[in-house]
């Protein structure tokens, strides 16, 4: 591994039993691949909500405050009793966060397809990406054009896999439209495009003018702002009109999903010849897959009997949906790397901004289309 230095630099996370979240830099000695494992130098990785679900988790962010650890930055921050009864199984552990990132393959296993890969710039899903290196085993990259930038790379997985998946769910079961919430977000723009392209009916619900108006630019016919007074109105109609049954969404706690639920019921009974005491037979599907909301997630059982709430989470979809699926997915962002699927970065910043007080505290705002994006070396 000839020019590679002897260590890397790694962001970790402890909760600590004492009641308080670590968030810090640690240099670890550089990785040696296995046979069928590829080093690869980490050019670009966003910061996802789900990475903020691992980095922060259910610590109190207002108590935090900047310091050091072993002479690198390193933020501190409490946790409440209930904070620590929901990261219990954690304590003491210090973990490596990153779902996702770019970057080129610098060393490799003896294994010919690891070494196939070597000087080729490659997504990377796996976790432990927030990092300057990364040893992983090579079927989780996935190989991209040479002249692909990091940046376009970084973001392959999350959230162009997850769109697709909502389709997957939709076409599995029959649906011809579907409901998705924080539509403006990168992946609510890359579900805009794919619906279009597949042919599905889609309900964008935004939460301000700027991202109605901003979905409108990408011709969505249905876009719903969850702050007009007349929102249930505007929903129900888009649901009469669209027939949707199935919803995606990224707010988890308040009373959105519920809202949506019951506009869906309300739009399946004005589609109804005979009434009946039980409301409609109409199968409502909501998932919850974010958490943009962390407070109680409430419903008000006024949308029948005929109804499913889950949780959603891309790596148990893509085992279930199993490989020939996936492996038409990910061509299908590969094609589509630059169009469907661009990804767009308010901020690019370096592994040591990104344990600045005031960086993490915009980037935990988790505000849409306030997008990170991590240069580790840079």
């Amino acid at each position: 591994m000839t020019d590679i230095p002897a260590t890397h630099k790694v962001m970790l996370t402890l909760v600590k039993a004492e009641g308080q979240l670590e968030v810090f830099l640690e240099e670890r000695p550089m990785p040696r691949p296995k046979a069928h494992e590829v080093l690869v130098k980490v050019l670009a990785t966003p910061i996802n909500p789900s990475d903020l679900g691992l980095l922060v988790g259910a610590a109190d962010m207002g108590t935090a405050k900047a310091g050091e650890r072993n002479g690198l930055p390193m933020i501190s921050a409490n946790i409440s009793d209930a904070g620590m009864r929901a990261m219990q199984g954690r304590v003491g552990d210090a973990l490596p966060i990153g779902n996702e990132g770019c970057g080129i393959v610098v060393a490799a296993g003896e294994n010919p397809d690891a070494q196939a890969l070597i000087g080729k710039m490659v997504a990377m899903l796996g976790g432990e990406i927030y990092a300057e290196y990364r040893c992983l085993p090579v079927q989780m990259c996935m190989e991209l054009p040479d002249d692909t930038d990091p940046k376009d790379g970084a973001s392959c997985f999350v959230n162009p896999l997850t769109s697709l998946a909502f389709t997957e769910v939709a076409k599995a079961g029959g649906h011809k439209a579907l409901v998705h919430t924080a539509a403006a977000s990168n992946l609510g723009q890359m579900l805009v495009k794919i619906c279009a392209a597949d042919g599905l009916e889609l309900v964008n619900i935004v939460r301000s003018e700027q991202q109605a108006e901003l979905l409108k630019g990408l011709d969505s016919r249905y876009v719903v702002n969850s702050q007009d007074s007349d929102f249930m109105e505007q929903l129900i109609a888009a649901l009469v009109e669209t027939g949707a049954t199935l919803a995606f969404d990224a707010i988890g706690g308040g009373k959105l999903g519920g809202q949506i639920l019951t506009a869906m019921e309300a739009a399946a009974v004005k589609r109804m010849t005979v009434y009946s005491r039980y409301g409609s037979d109409a199968y409502k599907e909501l998932y919850i897959y974010g958490g943009l909301d962390m407070g109680p997630t409430q419903f008000t059982r006024n949308f029948g009997f005929s109804w499913s709430i889950n949780g959603f989470l891309l790596t148990p979809f893509m085992a279930k949906a199993g490989p020939e699926v996936v492996a038409r997915m990910r061509k299908r962002v590969a094609n589509e790397l630059t169009t469907t699927f661009k990804s767009h970065y308010s901020q690019e910043i370096s592994l040591t901004d990104a344990l600045k007080l005031d960086v993490v505290q915009a980037y935990n705002a988790k505000r849409t289309g306030d997008k990170y994006l991590i240069r580790p070396h840079g």
